[in-house]
């Protein structure tokens, strides 16, 4: 498992540890306070074998060996957007440490769009396996290190980034690398105007603002997954909008660039339990529990 530290640069400022999801392409990150120990894990992976329908729990569990190893304290389960390409394990660490769970204010009306593919009606219910549903603007705190909502929707009506401290910010499938550009917006409920509002605030963080992404599948050029940059990279680097790309052009280039690609292989599965926190259907009377997968709806 591939895991990099992005240390303090000081007071008020977060140390970062991501863990790198090789099935998925995924970033986990344990963000946390280094004067009280307090920690949030951003976008945790539950293992999921979309041939066999098997989870396991081997990513949440290296998550949770940072944790004790480190001497620290998890606080929040932070669930940036309901993702399509992994299945969250935020219930199973809720259930492991007691902390709170989070993900935005606008994920019900994802699960408007969701019951209706399902033919599910009813069976969301965001508020239920989530704690808090933030909204933009809202604020919290790990350990002593203030944290801001921001809503950079676009990849997902409802999606979320969360900057933390003096110079952190967890943008997930807004932005990649910048080597590879930016996060798809073709799903339901998904606009790549809205997306390129998103990353212009973004970039209009201060410069030196580390930016923690959600994906990397690396590019031709580069075969190492990374997962950090800064505003002042992407902003001169990215090559979807670096260098001042209007919102005109970048539309167009995200709509034929989505036109070429194909659906995550566990996105069917995946968002009938993203929307659950990760919790599983009830058991049937066999003791089992099911996913219901639509046919010919995509």
């Amino acid at each position: 498992m591939k895991r990099k530290t992005s240390p303090s640069t000081g007071p008020g400022s977060a140390s970062v540890a991501g863990f790198y999801d090789e099935p998925t392409g995924s970033i986990c990150y344990v963000a946390a306070d280094p004067q009280t120990g307090g920690c949030a894990i951003v976008d945790p992976v539950l293992g999921f074998d979309p041939a066999a329908a098997r989870t396991d729990t081997g990513m949440a569990e290296a998550l949770l060996e940072h944790v004790r190893n480190e001497g620290l304290s998890v606080e929040w389960i932070l669930d940036t957007h309901p993702h399509a390409d992994h299945v969250t394990a935020s219930d199973w660490l809720r259930g492991q440490t007691g902390a709170k769970n989070a993900i935005g204010a606008r994920v019900p009306q994802i699960a408007d769009l969701w019951r209706d593919f399902y033919n599910m009606p009813g069976r969301f219910d965001v508020a239920r396996d989530y704690d808090r549903l933030f909204a933009d603007g809202d604020s919290f705190a790990i350990g002593d290190l203030p944290v801001r909502v921001m809503l950079t929707a676009g990849h997902t009506l409802g999606s979320l980034s969360y900057v933390v401290g003096s110079d952190a910010a967890f943008v997930a499938d807004t932005f990649m690398q910048p080597d590879a550009g930016t996060a798809r917006a073709d799903f339901p409920g998904g606009s790549a105007a809205t997306l390129y509002r998103s990353l212009m605030a973004i970039v209009a963080l201060p410069e030196n603002t580390r930016l923690f992404v959600g994906h990397d599948y690396g590019t031709d050029a580069r075969d190492e997954p990374e997962w950090e940059s800064t505003v002042a990279r992407q902003k001169g680097e990215n090559i979807h909008i670096g260098g001042g790309v209007s919102c005109e052009d970048y539309v167009a280039r995200r709509r034929d660039r989505d036109k070429t690609l194909g659906l995550p292989d566990r996105m069917l599965h995946a968002l009938q339990l993203n929307l659950r926190a990760g919790r599983f259907p009830d058991p049937e009377d066999d003791g089992h529990s099911y996913l219901k997968i639509p046919l010919n709806r995509f």
